[in-house]
């Protein structure tokens, strides 16, 4: 499947992306087809060095069935080659990371909460029940297990003494 992504370039720290038509099983920064454009992040939205495109072979890889990648999208439908690609619905991207988290726990913490409210009055119920059925079941375990414990006292004491 072609691809129109971004190739990156540059050095440490600045880079420079080239807009490029490949096969989506090369590597990112690998084999590509043909070079249709510059990107260069670093520099301030409104200057025109910021993209460069070559619009005619754009549309010619586009009209073969070439797919753009999701930035790649953006800065065409920016430059009006297609339209505009659907902003994705984030509604956590507008509030600062350590806020998030704090709110995240809050979150997860209310429903636990209202979960063990629920549940614990069925766990009152049940708990005393097996307690008593433990009780039960303890005197009938210790009888069963105190005669097989002189079985093999027994057994034992039987393999000294042939030997």
């Amino acid at each position: 499947m072609l691809k129109l992504r971004l190739s990156m370039g540059g050095t440490k720290k600045r880079p420079v992306y080239k807009i490029v038509v490949a096969d989506s099983r090369f590597a990112r920064d690998g084999r590509f087809i043909e070079k249709l454009g510059f990107f260069n992040p670093l520099l301030p939205k409104e200057k025109k060095e910021r993209v460069g495109l070559e619009s005619d072979r754009i549309k010619y890889w586009l009209s073969q069935g070439a797919r753009p990648t999701i930035r790649v999208a953006r800065i065409l439908g920016e430059n009006q080659l297609i339209p505009m690609p659907a902003s994705g619905n984030n509604p956590q991207k507008a509030i600062p990371k350590k806020d998030r988290k704090k709110d995240d726990a809050d979150k997860s913490k209310e429903p636990k909460a209202e979960e063990k409210k629920a549940e614990a009055p069925e766990a009152i119920e049940t708990k005393p029940a097996k307690v008593e059925e433990k009780k039960a079941e303890a005197p009938e375990a210790k009888e069963a297990k105190t005669p097989k414990v002189e079985e093999k006292k027994a057994e034992t004491k039987q393999g000294k003494e042939k030997k």
